[in-house]
């Protein structure tokens, strides 16, 4: 492993941007997007995925100087069109235009549309709550390629869908945030990929063969199987929901241009927004929630393990751990990013 400190990734990510060139407020905002994954301990959307963005701007998936635009708004609503451009700075666009309006007029949806990989979700979440209001964001419409067609339905054999994520961030009074951000497939390819590499086996409930078996191997995964909804039934309806919000709702297929996006052409996401002191005083509001995290903390922890967390526990002690120690990287992955910042004329440090 090798360790890197958030200021040395960031400057070596927004050179790279810059390189590309992207302006000096996107490249930011990419790079910090990623470094902050990383700094939570969402690796699997961290500084990784500067060599594959790179690689987008090269297969013209990305338009790295696009400038998104409101394709049609109402006092409650919007759609934002990013123009193919870097995802992160689209959805921090249409996540401050929504906690504008909610704060304004109670809730808000947003709708994005044309715009690859917009990161991390649960630091759009985490944006929201910052400003006392709640956050549920839903992301669709991957599978229309068939390249990102990766995931079985509930019951099924044959890859129909993507990891079609979702997050929901809920703001608090003297405690933290409460954020919940995960794909409804029981895993990424990525951890899958891992596994491969490693040449370990994944947990049962990952994975199915291309027969629809059940599967420990990561080969047979990439040897035409599939990923699992998590939860079986239940995460299988999370799944399909967020592909009727992101996709269906938002009309992403309409905005689709050819092979332009790649495996993002045809997606969409959608923010839902509403103030958390809609129906009563902030006060009152923050009193609840922290006094819910509390007695759910207070839980003896069952046998293996040592505390009962909320969600978002642990990225916020991962992210402070990490600001004083630095952030670990595998060896490939720094070898990776070294190698796209000298094809570049760059020297990282």
């Amino acid at each position: 492993m090798i360790n890197k400190s958030d200021h040395q990734l960031r400057r070596l990510a927004i050179a790279v941007l810059q390189k590309l060139g992207t302006s000096d407020s996107d490249s930011a905002r990419v790079a910090n997007h990623m470094v902050d994954a990383n700094l939570c301990g969402v690796d699997t959307h961290g500084i990784h995925l500067l060599s594959r963005y790179v690689q987008f701007v090269k297969d013209g998936w990305i338009v790295p100087d696009a400038t998104p635009e409101i394709a049609e708004q109402t006092a409650t609503s919007a759609l934002v069109r990013g123009n193919w451009g870097f995802g992160h700075p689209v959805a921090t666009m249409g996540m401050e235009l929504g906690i504008e309006k909610a704060l304004d007029q109670n809730v808000a949806v947003i709708g994005l549309v044309q715009l690859n990989h917009i990161g991390r979700l649960g630091e759009y979440a985490e944006m929201a709550a910052a400003r006392g209001t709640i956050a549920m964001i839903w992301g669709g419409g991957y599978a229309e390629v068939d390249a990102a067609k990766i995931a079985v339905p509930y019951g099924g054999r044959e890859n129909v869908l993507c990891t079609n994520p979702w997050s929901i961030g809920f703001p608090a009074g003297d405690d933290t945030p409460m954020v919940v951000d995960y794909a409804t497939t029981a895993s990424s390819q990525i951890k899958v990929a891992n596994a491969r590499d490693k040449d370990q086996p994944v947990p049962p409930g990952w994975i199915v063969d291309k027969q629809g078996q059940p599967s420990t191997n990561p080969n047979d995964f990439f040897d035409g199987g599939g990923l699992l909804p998590f939860g079986g039934h239940k995460g299988f309806g999370m799944m399909m929901a967020a592909e009727l919000l992101g996709r269906a709702v938002t009309g992403s297929n309409d905005f689709a241009e050819g092979d332009r996006g790649g495996t993002f052409g045809h997606s969409g996401t959608l923010f839902v927004l509403m103030k958390a002191d809609l129906f009563r005083p902030l006060s009152d509001y923050a009193a609840c929630t922290d006094q819910m995290q509390r007695r759910v903390r207070a839980v003896p922890p069952a046998p293996g393990f040592d505390e009962v967390l909320i969600p978002g526990d642990r990225e916020h002690r991962t992210r402070q751990a990490r600001l004083a120690d630095g952030i670990p990287l595998e060896e490939v992955v720094w070898e990776q990013l070294v190698e796209v910042a000298e094809s570049l004329g760059l020297a990282p440090e």
